[in-house]
């Protein structure tokens, strides 16, 4: 079969039959999607993604033997090519933040699902992360009063970056290279580089997925 027309293999994860069936029902309905497997808790979800590498697991946030937080960091270590979206009740930027941290790529509010569900499907098959549209908004209103005042040294909440260093990821996390990064701000790339190594340090960032995570969760860009 041709790449092309090879199937977008999903495991759909959660401990309620019928939320399994909703979430089946409106993935299948996409053309060129196919809903492999289904499991009732996070212990079956990472046996199967070990065995069968979907290229998505929708899984569950709160669900007995193991909670969807510590299944999607078993996932990401055993099949890092395959992304996470994860289904919760629980409207929260704090839970959201986590979701990121373990190496999800979305976070989609159940009361959502049935709005947002393809969106959220058509954002990932494209390798874009996605958040519900509740808490988007939610997030940007944070950080629209973080940055009122220009000058300040902290101007996302808890986190100890200057204006100059926020501007510098918001260009990364752009696509800009180092030299088009110094080039938009009058620098040299040689400081770029520099600020940039800091920044990883200052902020315990592992890698550059991690910086750019950071941007998407605080809507320094667009996800």
């Amino acid at each position: 079969m041709d790449a092309t027309q090879m199937s977008y293999r999903v495991l759909v994860v959660d401990d309620h039959d019928v939320v399994r069936r909703g979430v089946r029902a409106l993935l299948e309905s996409q053309p060129g999607v196919e809903v492999s497997s289904e499991a009732g808790n996070g212990i079956e979800a990472v046996d199967f993604v070990k065995k069968s590498r979907p290229d998505l697991v929708v899984l569950d946030l709160t669900m007995p033997d193991m909670n969807g937080l510590e299944a999607t960091r078993l996932i990401r270590e055993s099949s890092p090519e395959t992304d996470v979206l994860i289904l919760s009740m629980h409207f929260s930027e704090e839970i959201a933040r986590e979701v990121l941290r373990v190496g999800a790529r979305g976070y989609l509010l159940k009361s959502d699902a049935n709005t947002e569900l393809i969106a959220a499907l058509q954002r990932l098959r494209q390798g874009k992360p996605f958040f519900t549209s509740r808490l988007t908004a939610s997030m940007t209103e944070t950080f629209v009063h973080a940055v009122v005042d220009p000058n300040s040294e902290n101007p996302v909440p808890g986190v100890p970056l200057t204006p100059r260093e926020i501007e510098i990821i918001r260009l990364l996390s752009e696509g800009r290279s180092n030299k088009e990064t110094a080039a938009a701000l009058g620098v040299s790339t040689r400081t770029i580089e520099s600020h940039r190594n800091h920044i990883m340090h200052k902020m315990g960032f592992a890698s550059f997925s991690d910086l750019i995570r950071f941007a998407v969760r605080n809507n320094l860009v667009e996800p």
